[in-house]
């Protein structure tokens, strides 16, 4: 089911397909979000949960038992079940189920909060752990924009500025998008500003850490852009399908990484994912601006 709320400024719609935001608009009907295209990614702004990208062999190990999972979890394919449904505010949460049991051997509760306040989507993850042992995971966003966001501009018109100067490294990953161990400083031009060209992700996805915790998309002919501040993750993803022209690029805050290749990572011992101890709630607030 689809859910809309709005205020005197933007409108946001929602799946309650897990939690995905399906429409970004502002009051004139600018539409910002990617809205899907199987020649490129049909997807527009999965939520992924409870681990962020590969695992070897699609399996993890927990309290010595293999668990199987494919690439960025389950919560994009569960139902979510809507709590509150204000204007310009959306409660969606998926609770554990027989179908996540196979894959997750966890009691929880996952609540994902929309609020609209002025020109900004403010977003809420809540995790409730309700087991009597440790949950391990990863939450973190997908979202895509739309590039270019005006009739007569070019990809390349648009580049990622980040908040002050900083220094990231590149995550290192195999050609099979796995952890190789292997970061590396990557420089960005002033010391802040990264172009977009769509080589840039032939490689596949560029993950970062040690950046600035907001990005701001923008356009060097207009005035639209998007301004993505995400103070808890310590990672960020910027992707559009590789070897590929794709019209939008992707700005993914996340709290961990995925798996090393060729080892079935046991959740218990990665250090980069959130332990949540039992009876306890973890939250994390992340906020996207249009302009």
């Amino acid at each position: 089911m689809l859910y809309a709320i709005q205020n005197s400024k933007l409108l946001l719609a929602v799946d309650s397909l897990g939690a995905q935001m399906m429409h970004l608009q502002t009051a004139d009907g600018q539409e910002y979000l990617w809205q899907g295209d199987a020649a490129y990614w049909p997807d527009r702004a999965p939520v992924l949960f409870p681990f962020i990208g590969r695992l070897t062999h699609n399996r993890y190990r927990y309290e010595g038992q293999e668990y199987p999972m494919g690439i960025h979890g389950f919560a994009a394919q569960q139902e979510f079940t809507c709590r509150t449904l204000d204007p310009d505010r959306l409660v969606l949460e998926l609770t554990d189920n027989s179908e996540t049991h196979t894959q997750y051997p966890f009691s929880f509760s996952l609540a994902i909060t929309y609020q609209l306040v002025e020109d900004r989507v403010e977003i809420s993850y809540q995790v409730e752990n309700h087991s009597e042992k440790v949950m391990c995971f990863g939450i973190g966003g997908h979202p895509g924009f739309r590039v270019p966001l005006e009739e007569g501009e070019q990809f390349t018109d648009y580049l990622l500025e980040f908040t002050g100067s900083c220094q990231p490294d590149r995550v290192g990953f195999t050609p099979e998008v796995y952890l190789s161990g292997h970061d590396q400083p990557y420089s960005l031009v002033e010391g802040k500003l990264l172009p977009l060209r769509h080589d840039l992700f032939d490689e596949d996805a560029i993950i970062l850490k040690n950046m600035s915790r907001e990005v701001t998309l923008r356009s060097r002919t207009s005035a639209h852009g998007v301004r993505v501040t995400y103070p808890d993750m310590p990672y960020l993803g910027i992707w559009h399908w590789p070897k590929t022209d794709a019209p939008y690029v992707c700005i993914e805050p996340w709290t961990s990484l995925p798996a090393r290749q060729d080892i079935i990572e046991d959740f218990e011992c990665k250090s980069d994912m959130i332990h949540l101890m039992p009876g306890k709630t973890y939250t994390n607030c992340w906020c996207i601006r249009i302009f």
